[in-house]
């Protein structure tokens, strides 16, 4: 039971933790907004893929996944614009985006390197584990605190960012006040469009980035490698009752649930399907309890 609440242990939880952070970030973004980023699953797909192609390219993981990053912004800032001009039903056309980023990766990954498998490339420098001075001398906490990828610092901060954002300043008002009210919104002179169009573009950046986070934690880039953990982002955002602190609560526990799964398969214990459902398993599980307990609360509030 101690190896669990190790320090490694913990760092571990944090580092499987960081692309979902990241991702459930994204979709809490377009929740708010008023539309919930079903595209975060195929976004974090092309980060995974251009990401690792990009850094190859360029030898700088760094500018690999930030012209990643930024690219998928783009097209998540064009998507929202589509649905907006045309009048496109949100969810069918990110869930078309899901489909292509499957089709568009398997295509290239064949024309580029012949093979729609597990692409390799010795060339490519994994970014080190970050060391914090002031901290790493310390029992245990520096243990936990320094030393970590630099996926983790990132979601973190961003995680920070994003609460002071959302609930601080006047963008994160005027953002929720898009996604309650639209029609309230446009006659206070808010065009909510705008905003819908700025948290996809967000959202799809930072899964991006989640995407980019399963890629070099591994090492290699691996068709499927994101492994339905965008909808798991998805459930990350109802289950935080569409709050940034209950959505990186919810992250830490589903990035638990995998990390415990993986311990038990490593015993033999479950089959391979069996730990690879448990996280998706306990998104259903948890889901209904948060929604039996909204129900509740609703019934005491009459």
């Amino acid at each position: 039971m101690s190896a669990l609440f190790s320090s490694e242990a913990i760092r571990s939880l944090l580092q499987s933790a960081a692309p979902l952070m990241l991702g459930s970030l994204g979709a809490l973004f377009t929740e708010i907004s008023g539309s919930l980023g079903i595209f975060i699953e195929g976004f974090m797909s092309l980060g995974s893929f251009f990401s690792w192609i990009f850094t190859g390219w360029m030898h700088s993981a760094f500018w690999g996944i930030f012209f990643t990053a930024l690219l998928a912004a783009l097209i998540g800032w064009a998507l929202a614009r589509f649905v907006h001009l045309t009048g496109a039903n949100p969810f069918i056309a990110a869930l078309a985006m899901n489909l292509a980023a499957g089709g568009i990766t398997e295509t290239l990954s064949i024309l580029w390197f012949g093979t729609k498998g597990v692409l390799r490339n010795p060339a490519i420098s994994l970014p080190k584990p970050l060391h914090i001075p002031l901290v790493e001398n310390i029992p245990f906490i520096g243990n936990i605190l320094s030393g970590n990828q630099p996926s983790v610092y990132l979601a973190w901060g961003l995680t920070i960012l994003a609460a002071f954002v959302v609930g601080k300043t006047r963008l994160g008002l005027r953002l929720r006040a898009a996604g309650l009210s639209a029609e309230a919104a446009s006659e206070r002179g808010i065009r909510p469009e705008r905003y819908r169009e700025g948290a996809w573009a967000a959202a799809a950046f930072l899964a991006a980035l989640a995407g980019a986070a399963l890629s070099f934690r591994v090492g290699v880039y691996a068709p499927g490698g994101v492994a339905g953990r965008g909808w798991i982002c998805l459930a990350a955002v109802f289950l935080g009752f569409r709050r940034v602190w209950g959505t990186l609560i919810a992250a830490l526990v589903f990035a638990l649930a995998e990390r415990i799964g993986l311990g038990v398969q490593s015993f033999g214990a479950l089959p391979a399907t069996v730990v690879l459902g448990l996280p998706s398993a306990l998104a259903l599980v948890l889901y209904t309890l948060s929604n039996v307990v909204g129900r509740v609360k609703g019934r005491k509030k009459v």
